[in-house]
């Protein structure tokens, strides 16, 4: 398990091959009778059965049958992964291996924005190939071997609170203190360098969510306080002075990418707010069983002329691909975990617990207003991390 996190951002082919075999083993250790007797699995059985009844009725046909193995496979990675995570060193050692196994994510992204680096790269007889555009994908935008700039922002995010652990744990020796230092660094320029608002905010977020609520009292002070100019840049209704002032001292690259007037003729058939309204018409449709996975993109197309093959959150994607019943039963799981989780003390627990429900509720927030989870690599660790906060929950009970 630990190597499949270490290679998992490198190949999600190698990764998940090593994860799917660390699953088997679990399963026989387990045994099949243990997963019916989980109250959870038998709710995520009803919503499978609810997906695959979505997909008989489906317009986008064939496409609506790959659509759930986003889905269905991860149900069982939930239950079976939980048994490596039960203890507070299993899942301090994991968060090890994932911050690891993102070095490679900062070297190509690194690379191909500073030393214009270009692939595809082929490595292990084709095992491993890595996407780069030269300059990112979009253009200017580092991207790295995940080949486009939301999806590395998004494993960035992610990952980002769990290097703050390891940063501020203790005892840790100089040496390895600096080498976990320069990957801060690193992993802040290039959380910069994505250009994503979602991982700027979660960069912000992940700070007070991980020191904890002993380093309130003077962190949440000082964030408001360098944030101040911020808002005072792009918040309607500032003063004209003040906000050519702000203007004047946050980059442009972060209040024109804030207030979107990087792209000043941004037709609206290209915005969230846009591709949401269409969605929540979609579903009003057919709410029972939706339209089938992988169906919004034409969909929308037919009605703005537009194509974008999903509605940038996750609630709405769900209820219009596999309708309301289904999306509730499936986003019921998480939103009972995490609260259970709170309610057992893990968000005032030790560090790496702490960063560890950190991480996935960034993860979550950034599913808001993207779908990263349609990237496999994305969607295995955002698992995972669910895993082992059921898995917190389970003991501290």
């Amino acid at each position: 398990m630990q190597l499949g996190l270490l290679f998992l951002a490198s190949s999600a082919l190698l990764g998940g091959m090593l994860l799917l075999v660390s699953l088997a083993l679990a399963t026989w250790r387990k045994g099949l009778a243990a997963y019916c007797h989980d109250r959870l699995n038998r709710l995520l059985l009803v919503a499978a059965g609810l997906l695959l009844a979505s997909s008989t009725q489906a317009v986008s046909g064939e496409l609506a049958w790959w659509g759930l193995f986003n889905w269905l496979p991860l149900f069982w990675c939930f239950w079976g992964w939980q048994g490596y995570l039960e203890t507070p060193e299993a899942r301090r050692r994991s968060i090890g291996w994932l911050v690891a196994g993102t070095v490679p994510v900062l070297v190509t992204g690194l690379g191909q924005m500073v030393g214009n680096w270009q692939g595809p790269w082929s490595m292990a007889a084709d095992l491993v190939i890595w996407h780069m555009d030269q300059g990112g994908n979009p253009i200017g935008r580092l991207s790295g071997l995940f080949d486009y700039a939301n999806i590395t922002a998004a494993w960035l995010a992610l990952t980002w609170p769990l290097l703050l652990a390891c940063l501020l744990q203790k005892p840790l020796g100089w040496r390895k203190r600096t080498l976990v230092l320069v990957l801060t660094v690193l992993q802040g320029l290039c959380l910069w360098l994505t250009a994503s608002r979602n991982a700027w905010a979660t960069a912000l977020v992940a700070l007070p969510l991980v020191m904890g609520p002993g380093a309130w009292v003077w962190l949440l002070p000082l964030l408001l306080l360098a944030l101040l100019p911020v808002g005072f840049a792009i918040l309607p209704g500032i003063p004209e002075g003040l906000q050519e002032l702000a203007r004047a001292v946050v980059p442009d690259s972060l209040w024109q990418r804030l207030t979107d007037q990087a792209f000043p003729h941004r037709p609206v058939g290209t915005t969230r707010l846009s591709q949401w309204l269409v969605a929540g018409q979609l579903v009003l449709e057919r709410p029972w069983l939706g339209w089938g996975a992988s169906a919004f993109g034409t969909l929308y197309f037919s009605q703005s002329g537009f194509f974008h093959g999903h509605p940038h959150n996750l609630p709405m994607d769900l209820a219009l691909s596999f309708g309301l019943p289904a999306a509730l039963l499936v986003l019921a799981v998480p939103v009972w975990v995490t609260v259970v989780a709170l309610g057992r003390g893990m968000a005032t627990a030790g560090l790496a617990d702490r960063s560890w429900l950190a991480a996935f509720l960034l993860l979550a927030a950034i599913h808001g207003t993207d779908l990263p989870y349609y990237n496999d690599r994305i969607n295995i660790v955002g698992w995972f991390l669910l895993a082992g906060i059921r898995a917190y929950s389970l003991k501290a009970g």
